[in-house]
């Protein structure tokens, strides 16, 4: 299965609506009415003002109310969703027009349609043209956490599209002038390689020096690079910012302390986060890279695999919230996970070695849209920790249960 197809159908069977993830049983457009129709354009603008995300046309509710009927749509009713028929009517109805496409991929031998909704650029999107009982004219909607598509009416919620809509301004007329100021440098993606790997070997001599660690020590490091890059595309001050909302960890995590997020302090290179008190670091650079390191103790020759998902987990849920305040939705990165040991050793689960294999160095990789990221961080954080134990000989149940407890972790978070 292609990287793609891989993605729609997480995005299918994820099974749990979201800010960023709504779910509409098989209909088609052609027979909706107006009111029926209506409804696409309210969630629509809600995700376009918020985070942008994915509505997905083909899953309806079980007699619990789950979205967990993948029925698929028949050919009539995938084909009424025509991307220019469906687009006018959207935006007829809103102001400025959404930036939509409607994929229709088949997943498991049944045709779904998904609208892929991006977040506004310059302008939040408003209602232009009203609906009876579904539109209201000049309202802004907007997507909340309890998966609901409603109007803005709180003075916060307000002041954040308007924060918003400042800052994505700001970052245009950034990106701008920085384009004028460094057209005729050569430092940007043809040379990325190279130069981050100056500066991950520089940012690893760093804390390896403040953290020796033993012949037991296992390294990890989690790289987040951005498709194109400039090493001066952000301020420290831009970083600091996207830091900022991004947010602090919530209670419970093992690596992203409160402790730790206390001694961010700014570097020649963008920002760098190293506490005394705890086994990690971080760096973010002015050329949008994001890297994190951790040592795990390890103790005769095994290391438990939970530290290695809690540390996955919370990095990617985390560079999720910072890459969505920094880069635009449609950019890719690149995520790689890397384990790396003084000698060999075996992955511990549960308290229980399972069968498997030895090894001192694991990588796994993935690349991923800024917004999918934002949207998807459990998922991702599984995927990159599945190839890795699998590089251990782990089982298919272990690895099963290692997805689960992820997800259960972040949950809890």
């Amino acid at each position: 299965m292609s990287e793609i197809s891989t993605k729609w159908q997480e995005l299918i069977y994820r099974g749990v609506e979201s800010d960023e993830l709504d779910y509409k049983a098989a209909q088609d457009w052609e027979e909706l009415t107006k009111a029926g129709k209506a409804k696409f354009v309210r969630h629509l603008l809600a995700f376009a003002n918020t985070r942008g995300g994915y509505l997905v046309v083909g899953v309806g509710e079980d007699a619990s109310g789950y979205p967990a009927l993948r029925t698929g749509l028949t050919a009539k009713q995938c084909a009424s969703f025509d991307p220019s028929k469906v687009g006018a009517f959207v935006n007829s109805h809103v102001e400025p027009p959404i930036k939509f496409t409607i994929e229709r991929p088949l997943i498991k031998g049944k045709r779904y349609a998904i609208f892929v909704i991006h977040p506004f650029e310059s302008l939040p999107h408003v209602c232009a043209n009203g609906v009876d009982g579904e539109l209201q004219t000049g309202v802004f909607y907007i997507r909340t956490a309890d998966a609901s598509s409603r109007p803005a009416r709180r003075a916060m919620e307000l002041a954040d599209i308007i924060r918003r809509a400042l800052r994505n301004q700001r970052e245009m007329l950034g990106r701008m002038l920085r384009g004028i100021l460094y057209e005729n440098r050569t430092d940007i993606s043809e040379t990325h390689s190279g130069s981050f790997d100056d500066a991950f070997a520089t940012a690893s001599i760093y804390f390896r020096r403040r953290r020796p660690g033993d012949e037991n020590t296992v390294f990890l490091s989690l790289v987040f690079a951005p498709e194109h890059r400039m090493d001066e595309a952000f301020e420290t001050q831009e970083l600091s910012a996207a830091v900022s909302d991004a947010g602090l960890p919530r209670p419970g995590g093992r690596f992203f302390t409160n402790d730790l997020m206390k001694s961010i302090r700014p570097v020649n290179v963008g920002l760098r986060c190293l506490s005394e008190n705890s086994p990690c670091m971080w760096q973010l650079f002015k050329s949008g890279e994001f890297l994190f390191f951790a040592d795990l103790p390890g103790s005769g020759g095994k290391i438990d695999s939970e530290e290695v998902l809690k540390f996955a987990a919370e990095t990617v849920a985390f560079a999720g919230k910072l890459y969505q305040n920094m880069i635009s939705p449609e950019e890719l990165l690149t995520i790689t996970l890397k384990l790396s040991a003084k000698k060999k050793v075996r992955l511990k689960f549960n308290g229980r070695t399972p069968s498997g294999t030895a090894a001192d160095t694991a990588v796994s990789s993935i690349c991923r849209s800024a917004a999918d990221l934002a949207s998807g961080d459990r998922e991702h954080a599984a995927r990159l920790c599945d190839e890795l134990a699998a590089q251990f000989g782990i089982s298919e149940k272990t690895l099963s249960a290692m997805t689960r407890f992820i997800t259960e972790y972040l949950s809890a978070l």
